[in-house]
Order: C-alpha cells, then structure tokens, then sequence
C-alpha cells in the first residue's frame, strides 16, 4: 500500500524555468496559490516568476493532480498565483497502446505561468 502511494505521488512531473530576474519570495502554501484562467482574470498588477510544464501517465493522473502540482511548484518559489495555459491529451491509440502494450507516450500535458500579484494594487499593466 505505501508502495503503490509513493508510485501515484510521483506520476506527476512539473519542470520549473524562472522567468526574468529571480525573486527572493518567501514561500507560500500550495493551498494559497490562487489559479486563473487567463491573465485578464488577476486583479492586480503582478510579476512572472517562472514558466511551469507539467507531465503525467493519463493511467494515474488527472488534470487536477497536475494543477495541485504547479500550485505546489509555485508556492514554492513564492508565487501566489498561476495562470493557466494549454492542456493537452495523448490520442486515444497512444491510450490504448500505453494500456495494453505497455509503451510509453500517453502522457497529459500540461503548462501554466507562476506569478507574484503586487499587493494594494487596482489594475494590471
């Protein structure tokens, strides 16, 4: 059982690329990173932090694994927010191979923009 946790816990892999000058932020709980759809959607004026792309088996992950796993990548490096990008699916043959011929490239794809909202602040630039 503890086998099989650790295996599900790392089917989700999200790489990190800073963006511009690194920031020194102080963390924030993955709970506390917001997640917008577009960036019309933040309130505020803000700063990109890092570009995130994540990677996950569709036999073990959802969308939603992989969105909690940006949140986490993000908070980490201070961002308090995320702007979604694209998502995309492997074929359904990739699918059926992956399952039934064991090959690998049924990987979820996924990609979303770390940012740090600028505080007491009205409107983006």
């Amino acid at each position: 059982m503890v086998l099989f946790v650790a295996l599900y816990g790392a089917c989700v892999e999200t790489s990190v690329q800073r963006l511009g000058t690194p920031l020194n932020l102080t963390p924030v709980p993955p709970d506390e990173v917001i997640v917008y759809r577009t960036a019309d959607q933040v309130p505020g004026k803000y700063m990109e932090v890092a570009l995130l792309v994540s990677t996950g088996d569709t036999r073990f992950t959802t969308e939603e694994d992989m969105w909690k796993d940006m949140k986490k990548k993000a908070g980490k490096l201070g961002a308090n927010a995320i702007i979604l990008d694209a998502m995309s699916e492997p074929s359904a043959g990739a699918k059926v191979a992956a399952a039934v011929l064991g090959v690998s490239g049924a990987d979820r794809k996924g990609k979303a923009i770390a940012i740090y909202i600028l505080p007491n602040e009205e409107k983006k630039n």
